[in-house]
Parts: structure tokens; sequence; C-alpha cells
């Protein structure tokens, strides 16, 4: 199985800011602004990309868009190494991040290519990458274009989030005993059925059963992480 990263990242000098997860390792493309790192779903900050069955059109023709944008993406990660940081999740229980690669930030790419929209909250970079794009009408802006959140709204209205939105819990200082072994942290931090954070720890009753979407080495960062521990 392939390992991840998972860093808490303690902002000490700024008090009551949330804390940010890295999560570093390879990873697949989901669709156009969405990735897969051994299970955690990672949904790139700030850019809008076609769903992977959306079509465009150019000139009256049908234009896959959706599936292009997925593959770019796959292209993107193949075989690289990927850090993503986040501090927050959205409603799909998706991590929010901003993710790079040695060579490149991977939201900014997509918005280069022309094959991402991004938001109107996006940091520069980003914002002049799409704007040129646009103005060049590469990718999305050389067609006529369904914007995904609308395309969304007509073809998977009933689709339901996970859970609300999670943001990581402010550091404080605390001690705990430290879950590892030969593989790396072992307490499993898992989205339950009814859509609560929760983590499991060593010899729990649900822990051989539960697929992990974190793993912790305490308990503190855990709870950091915005988890509380199973009753069971």
């Amino acid at each position: 199985m392939k390992k991840i990263l998972v860093l808490l990242i303690a902002q000490i000098l700024v008090p009551h800011v949330a804390i940010a997860q890295v999560f570093e390792g390879t990873a697949r493309a989901v669709d156009g602004d969405t990735l897969d790192m051994t299970g955690l779903r990672i949904h790139l900050l700030h850019i809008d990309a076609p769903e992977a069955a959306q079509d465009c059109t150019i000139n009256g023709e049908t234009w896959h868009c959706g599936a292009d944008a997925s593959a770019t993406l796959a292209s993107l990660v193949n075989e690289q190494t990927i850090s993503c940081v986040s501090d927050s999740r959205d409603l799909h229980g998706r991590h929010l991040a901003i993710c790079r690669t040695r060579e490149m930030t991977l939201g900014e790419r997509m918005a280069a290519l022309g094959l991402a929209v991004v938001d109107i909250e996006a940091p520069e970079e980003f914002r002049v990458a799409g704007d040129r794009a646009k103005a060049s009408r590469l990718g999305l802006w050389n067609s006529e274009l369904q914007m995904p959140r609308d395309w969304r709204a007509a073809n998977l209205p009933d689709r339901e989030p996970l859970a609300a939105p999670r943001t990581m819990a402010p550091a404080k200082a605390t001690q705990s005993r430290t879950y590892r072994d030969g593989s790396g942290c072992t307490i499993k931090g898992n989205l339950s059925r009814r859509g609560e954070w929760i983590y499991h720890l060593p010899g729990q009753q649900y822990y051989d059963a539960t697929r992990p979407e974190e793993l912790f080495c305490s308990e503190a960062d855990a709870r950091l992480a915005g988890y509380r521990r199973s009753k069971v």
C-alpha cells in the first residue's frame, strides 16, 4: 500500500488560527479538480473543472471536456509526489487544498490550460492564469461552455453531501500516547454513516473493520483535526 505522509502544522505564532494538514504522496485524478490519495479525497482549491461526464460543444461538435480535464490532471500527477495543504473540508467530505508537484501548482496549471474556471476569491496568480486562458480562448473558453456548477445542478440534483464543512481545531499544548507501528501512525480517522468525524484506536471494537480517511499518531492530533474518539 502506498504511504501518505500526514503532518499537522501548528500555527503557534497566530493564536486561534486553524491547524493545517499537509498530505504528501502519489495521487490519482478522480476528475479535473479532485484527487484521491489512497482513500483521501482532495478537492483543488480555487478552481471548478467540468465533471468527468460533462460534455461541451465546439462549432456544433461534441467535445468530452470533462473527460479531457480528468485526463489532463491525471497526466500532471502521474507518478509525481504531490504535496497538498488543507485546513477544511467541503460539503462532500473532501479536503479543500492547494496541491503542488515540484514543478507546479496543480489548480493554477489547470486554469492556465483553460480546463477549469477560477473562483472570484482565488489568489492573484490563479486569476491571472485563468484570465490569460480566457483571452487566448484555450480549452473551455473555446467552447459553448455550461459552467460546471450549472451542469451539476441540472444533471446531479440528488447528489447528497457527506457532511457539513469541518475546519481543523486550534492547536493547544497537550500530551498523549503515541500509536505507531512499522508502517506508520495507526489511529484511524473515519467519516461515519451519520456524518460524524470519529477516530478509532487499535483494539477498539470497530478498528479492524474501519477504512481510514486519515491516520494519526496520537489522540491529540486526531482531536486537533476535528475528530472525536469512538465510544466503542
